[in-house]
């Protein structure tokens, strides 16, 4: 940091263009972990739009998938994680994240993170599409909130600013190469801009796109938008994840109930009991994801209901009580005792498997930009994400972001050869949309089930309803820019893939075509 910069862990705001050596977007895992390791070699500011400790990680229940058990291998962990994503995983960048768990969990250890463990061996549980019990907890199925409340205590260290309250609304670029941020203070309004050697997207999915979501509300898909309008590539928007399991109780917000209650032996039944999984899939409640969840969305057809019933009761109440601490109090605090009676579910938006296009070193196709995380698609997650390898994710690539800007640090991905650019916006007389009208077209058109009929319709509203959003001023009409935009690029996507893969169902197209094994690449 210069001069003109200096420390400060609160938000303040600092004097006019301070430079750092690493200006990093977003204070999840992914951002605060860099952090940790890129104060060794620079000055470090970290700008998040909300606090430090408001982020997807601290929601994050499952845990993180690391081959640490007897009958275990990266080997193992490879092929389910190939297995999961449907055809579309690179498989270079998910050898790197099996092969280098072992040792990233071994660094959050050192850096103080709580994982479970029994006479001091690190307790392993078990998820869907997992062969092997390799899922490392904290506190039972507060993982995401240890992790985040650890790595944010170590971040308000000499050597790190952190500045809060900072959304950044675009990318400073001098020719190919991205120089800095300029930040809008969600606060006082002001606007700033910060330069950078190297500027990190760390800043999370887009889970707010839709009605129902486990994400929280900063999950609005900043850091796709900003790259792609700076004019770097994004791939892979088409595959959002829909978390088969998430709360649907009256009276309750949608809380996600995580993968490891199957784990542990729950069951799923119709309201009318139901138990259906065991005909769709020889693995039953431990299918992947989007098995599960396409499931689900047809038993509650079959029975007009709004929601099926994960059933644990059969399990010692202590148990329960002990392995899902954070559940148990979520659903009695609305008056539903999960040792006793089933837990009314419906699926919910969860993760976004596509982003930013990065090779496995976390560069994009613009000098001195990365990403890595959420925002990032390096193709580990393919069309499907293995449970629990996100957060092992993020760990794995921050550091290799970091790595990279020392071997490296001019090194870019190559430009795809058959990028696509989304089609102008539509003029239209129809005013701009309300978030709630967003998030409830995606859902009905975007969403678990799709067919080109819905797709085209959606694309179309998006196009017209971006030609009329005005120009954003507060930190609300930034996101809904952000949201609409990364909106289109999946509805996009979702209308030219003429398959079913992973995530991605159409009724019109339902299996998955060899023609279509590729990846699709958009770029402004």
């Amino acid at each position: 940091m210069t001069e003109d910069a200096r420390p400060d862990t609160r938000g303040t705001a600092l004097p006019h263009h301070p430079r750092f050596d690493y200006v990093i977007v977003g204070s999840g895992i992914a951002g605060l972990y860099a952090a940790l390791i890129a104060r060794e070699h620079g000055s470090v500011l970290v700008l998040t739009k909300s606090e430090i400790d408001e982020a997807n990680t601290r929601y994050a229940q499952g845990g993180i998938a690391a081959a640490l058990g007897a009958d275990d291998s990266p080997a193992l962990h490879l092929t389910d994680t190939l297995a999961a994503g449907a055809g579309l995983v690179d498989a270079a960048a998910a050898r790197i994240l099996t092969a280098d768990a072992a040792e990233r969990i071994a660094d959050l250890v050192r850096l103080g993170v709580p994982f479970d463990a029994v006479e001091g061996a690190i307790t392993l549980g078990r998820e869907a599409a997992h062969r092997a019990a390799r899922i490392v907890h904290a506190g039972g199925d507060a993982t995401g909130y240890h992790i985040e409340v650890t790595l944010a205590a170590l971040a308000r260290t000499p050597g790190i600013t952190v500045l809060e309250h900072q959304l950044v609304t675009h990318l400073e670029r001098d020719g190919g190469r991205v120089t800095g941020v300029r930040t809008l203070d969600c606060i006082s309004g002001a606007e700033q801009t910060f330069t950078a050697r190297h500027v990190l997207l760390a800043s999370g999915g887009a889970g707010r796109l839709y009605r129902f979501t486990t994400n929280p509300a900063v999950a609005t898909g900043d850091g796709i938008a900003l790259a792609y309008r700076a004019g770097a590539e994004v791939m892979d928007l088409e595959f959002m994840q829909f978390h088969p399991t998430a709360l649907r109780l009256p009276g309750a917000p949608v809380f996600l109930i995580s993968e490891a209650v199957r784990g542990e032996g729950a069951v799923l039944r119709g309201v009318d009991g139901h138990r259906f999984m065991p005909a769709i899939d020889p693995r039953a409640e431990l299918a992947p994801r989007d098995v599960v969840a396409r499931a689900i969305v047809a038993e509650m057809t079959r029975t007009g209901a709004d929601h099926v019933e994960l059933d644990i009761t059969h399990l010692p109440p202590e148990r329960i009580a002990a392995r899902f601490p954070q559940i148990t109090q979520f659903c009695r605090r609305h008056g539903l005792d999960i040792t006793r009676a089933p837990i009314p579910v419906s699926p919910a938006a969860h993760y976004t498997m596509g982003g930013v296009r990065t090779d496995t070193w976390g560069a994009t196709t613009l000098t001195g930009l990365y990403a890595c995380g959420e925002v990032a698609c390096t193709g580990v997650h393919g069309a499907n994400r293995l449970a629990s390898n996100s957060l092992l994710e993020t760990v794995v690539f921050a550091r290799r972001v970091i790595e990279r800007t020392q071997l490296a640090p001019d090194a870019t991905l190559k430009a795809s050869t058959d990028g696509l650019p989304l089609p102008d916006p539509e003029p239209a007389e129809a005013p701009p949309p309300a978030l709630d009208e967003l998030q409830g077209l995606m859902w009905d058109r975007v969403g678990i089930v799709r067919d080109g009929a819905g797709l085209d319709a959606a694309r179309h509203a998006l196009a017209a309803w971006q030609a009329t959003l005005p120009p954003a001023s507060d930190r609300a009409g930034h996101e809904l820019a952000n949201l609409v935009l990364v909106g289109r690029l999946a509805a996009e996507a979702a209308f030219r893939r003429e398959e079913s893969r992973g995530a991605h169902f159409r009724t019109d197209f339902p299996h998955p075509l060899d023609a279509w094994q590729r990846h699709l690449v958009y770029r402004q």
